[in-house]
């Protein structure tokens, strides 16, 4: 585990949104692993998770295993698609991401997230793009 990945860790963690769906990341080279609980503050109206929790635990999990093979710069999201497969309502969400094509300065990364019992309940796949951004304290990156 390189400090890389564990400042990023930290860095996500201590984003505001974080408190809001407690996430917990782990990050290695070029891949992912996250696990949102899944919360009735989550739910639309038909007492299921809202889509946009799903695309949540795809884009940072793609996001981060980008960001393990970047370590000068914040990267950012260019595009990205999202599968809803299944709906849950109990229970977490893990989200594995891995970088799947780079170049010098793009990046392609997918994701799968799963329910408790281990079922496919998403998929996505995000273009990512290194910005102006430094990495510094002052964004979190310590």
């Amino acid at each position: 585990m390189s400090e890389h990945h564990r400042r990023l860790e930290r860095m996500y963690h201590s984003a505001p949104i974080s408190r809001l769906y407690e996430p917990k990341l782990t990050i290695r080279e070029g891949k992912t692993e996250l696990v949102l609980p899944v919360k009735p503050e989550f739910f639309h109206a038909a007492n299921a998770t809202h889509g946009s929790v799903y695309f949540k635990a795809l884009d940072d999990a793609c996001f981060f295993a980008v960001a393990s093979l970047v370590e000068d710069v914040f990267v950012v999201t260019a595009s990205f698609t999202t599968y809803l497969l299944k709906p849950i309502a109990s229970g977490e969400m893990r989200a594995v991401g891995e970088v799947t094509h780079r170049t010098k300065s793009s990046f392609l990364a997918d994701a799968v997230v799963y329910d408790s019992e281990g079922q496919q309940i998403a998929r996505g796949s995000g273009s990512f793009v290194r910005s102006q951004i430094k990495l510094t304290p002052e964004i979190g990156y310590a």
